[in-house]
């Protein structure tokens, strides 16, 4: 029950925080230099046409009136419409923020995997040749820029090996696949397509491959750190003197501690990925919600811009929240009634 409300009295705060970024967010894109009408009209729209368009998408209304229509579309679930495509800004981002989520999402389990595995195979050799091999690795991971790391896996992966599908979608044509969710191997599951489901899996793996050698450095050398600190607290020495067994020292005493410090790092490392695959999804032609916040940005689209960072947003704090409950579970000296 403490842990219940606990969740919800962080899901009350989130409410003033996400108010905060609405605003925030709807003043500065109006204060951008550059008008989103005259960008996407070009410079041979007459003056008739501006004010025909800004008529049109409410750009011709006082700030604060702007404001309260965004507010009351907000209220209704309604994000607006795109200056750029004249389209729902809702329908276009459920189209495009499921198959982001899945790449990030993936990527971040990935990276967790590698780092916990890692991290504490590591400390358990500390100051070996194993030891230092990874982490020069994870150093090297963490200094590559990714889109210069996703071109180097499609030159060998798809051009000199020709393992992977090339980098130009999310899935083969042809597949059948009923979009349910838009995250292409989530629908394939969901609709028992066994050959959608391979072709979505041949084409992830290249991009969830970027973004986690990427993210894999931080966590690991987190729990590594953790790990060490554990094996070399009197705890564990005490444990280890008593003649415990081997797998019983490592799943009781170093996993469990190792992993505390991890739910905070992973929260921050999940943002990370979402703005990184802007540059990731154009270099493996993605078309997903990064794509879709840049050109938004780039042609001043306030709907677009004000719905990605809105999303953004709420990602961060849904995300953070999470790794507090985790790790509140996995230590108990964490409060949960303060």
């Amino acid at each position: 029950m403490r842990l219940l409300r606990f969740v919800a009295r962080r899901l009350l705060q989130l409410v003033p925080v996400l108010f905060g970024v609405v605003i925030v967010t709807f003043l500065l894109v109006r204060v951008l230099p550059g008008d989103p009408i005259r960008s996407i009209l070009g410079p041979a729209a007459t003056e008739a046409d501006v004010a025909a368009a800004q008529a049109r998408y409410g750009l011709d209304q006082p700030l604060w009136r702007q404001f309260l229509d965004y507010l009351q579309g907000l209220a209704t679930g309604d994000l607006g419409t795109s200056i750029q495509s004249g389209g729902s800004v809702g329908a276009e981002l459920a189209v495009r923020i499921g198959p982001t989520l899945e790449l990030v999402i993936l990527s971040l389990a990935v990276a967790l995997l590698l780092a916990t595995t890692l991290g504490i195979w590591s400390a358990r050799r500390a100051h070996r040749l194993g030891d230092h091999s990874i982490r020069v690795v994870a150093l090297a991971g963490n200094s590559l820029p990714d889109f210069w790391l996703g071109l180097v896996l499609i030159l060998v992966g798809y051009s000199m090996l020709g393992w992977f599908p090339p980098p130009a979608g999310r899935i083969e044509p042809g597949t059948g696949l009923t979009t349910i969710t838009g995250a292409e191997l989530v629908d394939a599951t969901l609709t028992g397509n066994g050959e959608a489901f391979l072709s979505a899996l041949r084409y992830l793996i290249l991009p969830v491959a970027t973004l986690s050698i990427v993210i894999t450095a931080p966590l690991l050398r987190s729990v590594r750190a953790s790990a060490l600190e554990v094996l070399h607290s009197p705890a564990y020495t005490a444990a280890a003197a008593h003649g415990l067994p081997d797998r019983l020292l490592r799943r009781g005493y170093l996993v469990r501690a190792a992993l505390v410090r991890l739910p905070p790092l992973a929260a921050l490392v999940f943002g990370f990925g979402i703005g990184s695959t802007v540059l990731v999804e154009f270099v493996f032609s993605w078309q997903g919600f990064g794509q879709w916040a840049l050109r938004g940005l780039l042609f001043r689209d306030y709907p677009v811009v004000q719905a990605s960072v809105l999303v953004i947003a709420a990602c961060y704090v849904l995300v953070f929240l999470i790794a507090d409950v985790v790790q509140a579970m996995l230590d108990p000296r964490v409060r949960v009634d303060g």
